[in-house]
């Protein structure tokens, strides 16, 4: 344990690197060893794949030597001796979204002004520095960097700001929710087959009704064939009895005629 305290930033690279190579380093935690003359030293430009870093109370009074880390998106540097040189961050580490300055020598706001050009900046930590003694400190650096939301843990509204759990959960869940969506757009694998399906199902009752109206209509032709038959019959009996009602009248008209003769004679 003594040996790792007294262990420098050098050496404590080498360490963490596992016989990796800088560039395939994402994470790099370099906490509670010791700084050469309070400057970074064994960090480079090899590490351009690190996200984040971490050199927490390590004596630094200097960012000057500083690595261009270009997707390097949070810094934990609090509890060392830091007092000035911001603007190195901008030029360095353009992407941070997450700045960790708790506990250094940071008095006024001409020293935080330099933060300005650090445009992704989300989250800032100023706790334990000089600064925070400032009147309106609170109001004067959210209006200072309108780009930052949260000030030590907090945002204007003092509503706390998510751990990076929760952020990563949040963003999972909402991945999750995304291919949801997608899903539910491009429907389940079997919902063309269970479409088909259905039409195939309506088609049949379809058929069916069809054959159903078809067995009606001919059953109906059928009953209306019946009804003539049985108009055409009733109409042959009627002028049947017409035609034998003609011939009883002819004959019993020549019975009168005969009757009428004899009687002559």
């Amino acid at each position: 344990m003594e040996e790792e305290e007294a262990m420098d930033l050098k050496q404590k690279i080498n360490l963490e690197l596992r016989n990796r190579a800088p560039e395939e380093v994402t994470e790099l935690v370099l906490d509670n060893c010791h700084s050469v003359n309070g400057e970074i030293e064994g960090l480079n430009d090899t590490f351009k794949e690190l996200e984040f870093l971490s050199m927490v109370n390590v004596a630094l009074t200097s960012l000057a030597r500083l690595p261009s880390l270009s997707k390097l998106r949070k810094l934990e540097l609090s509890d060392n001796i830091i007092s000035g040189g911001l603007e190195v961050l901008a030029e360095k580490c353009p992407n941070l979204t997450y700045l960790n300055l708790s506990g250094n020598k940071i008095k006024d706001l001409s020293t935080v002004e330099a933060l300005q050009n650090l445009k992704s900046l989300k989250s800032l930590d100023l706790f334990k520095c000089e600064i925070t003694n400032l009147q309106d400190y609170r109001e004067s650096i959210f209006e200072l960097l309108q780009q930052i939301t949260y000030l030590d843990g907090f945002d204007q509204e003092d509503n706390e700001a998510p751990d990076s759990e929760e952020e990563e959960d949040d963003e999972e869940d909402d991945n999750d929710e995304d291919e949801d969506e997608e899903e539910d757009e491009a429907g389940p694998p079997g919902g063309y087959e269970e479409e088909e399906e259905d039409e195939d199902e309506a088609g049949s009752d379809l058929e069916g009704e069809e054959e159903e109206v078809g067995l009606s209509y001919l059953m109906k032709e059928e009953i209306q064939d019946d009804d003539d038959d049985d108009d055409y019959v009733e109409e042959g009996d009627e002028e049947e009895e017409e035609e034998e009602e003609s011939v009883q009248g002819e004959k019993r008209k020549r019975d009168i005629e005969d009757e009428g003769e004899e009687e002559d004679d």
